[in-house]
């Protein structure tokens, strides 16, 4: 574990294996030049993040890559989110370019220049599929939050992953079955890592869901703007857990409480529901 610069940069242990494996396979000059390009690739996002205004607490290096780790509080709006997570792709982008103006003036070529080049492509692309916590993912769920509420947000964002990890794996494990070549083992490790990796998010939904409404309740009571206020009508009779899983996440919410004739009792603003359900009560 390294502290740089207010961020704390861990290795999976997975990583650090792969790495000794390198070195006495004699790869270790090709996986340094993959390190270097994630940690460019992170960086990207460490850049971003900080620009918009998004504290970022670690990065962490993985067997398939790295993960920019931010501050879950309401700074990070869907946009910012979106900003963030293209950021680094954009890197690779940059890294390309740079190599091929090297190459034109005479500066690099060979097949180093090739297996840099691809590795960049590859980086970049397999870090746009839609699987958390890769940059599709996160852009695909910063998309779901501007249709849906935060809650359904967390269950089909993890179910996509779900979804795209076991295509992942399939598409490794398809050429042994046709008999068409063997077992993409990359592939398959990055592909079950990944499925692990959501299923257990996916279990832990309540938990996020609790620290959304905990910073919800601090950030929107410092800086509520009536410009994003939406209405919610909810029945005097409905549990507060049912209320609080409509809200979403840049919106700010006022609850019309109505009876069983359906005229309202009732407005409540929603750090009241909040601080309601977090002491326990059932109901409004």
């Amino acid at each position: 574990m390294i502290r740089w610069n207010g961020i704390v940069i861990s290795f999976h242990p997975f990583f650090v294996i792969i790495m000794l494996t390198s070195l006495l396979t004699g790869h270790l000059l090709e996986l340094l030049a993959l390190f270097v390009i994630v940690f460019i690739h992170e960086l990207g996002h460490v850049a971003a993040a900080r620009f918009l205004g998004v504290k970022v607490l670690s990065v962490q290096m993985l067997p398939f890559g790295g993960v920019a780790i931010m501050e879950d509080t309401g700074h990070l709006t869907a946009g910012r989110e979106i900003l963030i997570s293209l950021a680094g792709p954009l890197q690779n982008m940059v890294l390309i370019g740079l190599s091929l103006l090297f190459h034109a003036v005479g500066l690099w070529d060979g097949p180093f220049l090739s297996y840099f080049i691809n590795s960049n492509l590859l980086i970049a692309l397999f870090n746009l599929l839609p699987i958390l916590p890769l940059d599709g993912g996160k852009i695909s769920q910063s998309l779901c939050t501007l249709l849906l509420p935060y809650h359904a947000t967390l269950i089909w964002s993890h179910r996509i992953s779900l979804l795209f990890s076991i295509m992942l794996i399939a598409y490794s494990i398809i050429p042994q079955l046709l008999g068409q070549g063997a077992v993409q083992l990359n592939l398959l490790l990055v592909g079950s890592f990944l499925l692990y990796s959501n299923w257990s998010d996916y279990r832990n939904i309540p938990y996020r869901f609790l620290r959304f409404l905990v910073n919800r309740e601090r950030f929107f009571s410092e800086q509520h703007n009536g410009n994003i206020a939406q209405p919610i009508v909810a029945d005097k009779s409905k549990p507060l857990d049912y209320i609080l899983r409509l809200f979403k996440r840049e919106k700010y919410h006022f609850i019309y409480v109505v009876n069983q004739q359906g005229n309202i009792v009732a407005v409540v603003p929603e750090q009241r529901v909040i601080s309601s359900y977090l002491r326990g009560n059932p109901g409004i």
